[in-house]
């Protein structure tokens, strides 16, 4: 699939107080975020998108329409980014210039992989609704037929937070 392979992984934190490296802490934040932000790189032009998801402790797992921009960049390169921030806010201080983000945030790296088998599909779709919803839904053959589901192999991933 993608030619370009990952130059950059994670480099190191520079403020070290803030990383989190307590992976439950890690999934926590994955767990209780609604949106992740996608970033793809199509001839050195990035391209960033927020997308609903779906997390099952070792892939992330997102749903789009076949067509599309990020459909046809991670047709040509399967490299993605990924970022889920929550518990958002200002920490504040007396200098204007020392205002900070409050956050607890992951970001990590994947490949991107197309699932197909419409099963898979359907248990996927099942658990993005089931972030919101304890509703069941039925999934038309035409309507799956349209969608893609996507799954992100995670290569790398972090944790950082401040003000929390």
């Amino acid at each position: 699939m993608g030619e370009h392979m990952l130059t950059h992984p994670h480099g190191t934190m520079r403020r070290k107080e803030r990383e989190i490296t307590d992976r439950k802490e890690i999934d926590e934040i994955i767990h209780i975020g609604k949106v992740m932000h996608l970033a793809f790189s199509d001839n050195n032009l990035p391209f960033l998108v927020p997308v609903f998801y779906a997390y099952d402790g070792t892939s992330l797992y997102f749903h789009s329409a076949k067509a599309g921009t990020k459909i046809e960049i991670m047709k040509k390169n399967d490299n993605v980014c990924f970022e889920i921030s929550i518990d958002n806010g200002i920490v504040e201080n007396d200098m204007a210039c020392d205002f900070e983000a409050k956050h607890r945030t992951v970001i990590g790296f994947g490949k991107a992989e197309f699932i197909e088998a419409e099963e898979d599909k359907i248990a996927v779709l099942n658990s993005i609704v089931a972030q919101f919803t304890d509703k069941k839904f039925e999934f038309p053959k035409g309507n799956l037929s349209a969608t893609a589901v996507i799954r992100i192999n995670i290569i790398s991933i972090k944790g950082k937070k401040h003000g929390v």
